[in-house]
């Protein structure tokens, strides 16, 4: 970190030295951005609790499957979500990754605070 104008003798530059990069802030807001929308999240959601085809999450979110195709395809973009082919079905599910696992267990943490 740039030394600082003031020094309030709060040793903000030694706090401040592990702070990750700017393009790491990047890359958390894109995750963040891609769960502005609250479809994505009820998707994300599902997909974290089972593996399921296109035409049943389609009668779960009561989305036509090109709607709910662009949301799948973004979250598949962001890394959120994987898919495998079985036959002429797409199955999809979260990723096994830390940070959809991550984002999982932040998603069931304020839907529990915010429903008390």
């Amino acid at each position: 970190m740039k030394k600082l104008p003031h020094d309030h003798g709060n040793n903000l530059s030694e706090r401040f030295d592990h702070m990750p990069e700017q393009e790491e802030f990047c890359t958390a807001s894109d995750i963040f951005g891609m769960l502005a929308d609250k479809s994505r999240v009820r998707l994300f959601w599902i997909l974290c609790h089972c593996e399921e085809c296109v035409t049943n999450l389609s009668a779960m979110m009561d989305m036509s499957s090109p709607a709910l195709s662009h949301h799948l395809k973004l979250l598949k973009m962001s890394g959120l979500i994987e898919s495998r082919r079985d036959g002429k079905e797409v199955y999809y599910k979260a990723a096994s990754t830390p940070t959809a696992e991550a984002l999982h267990h932040m998603i069931e943490d304020i839907v529990e605070i915010s429903c008390m």
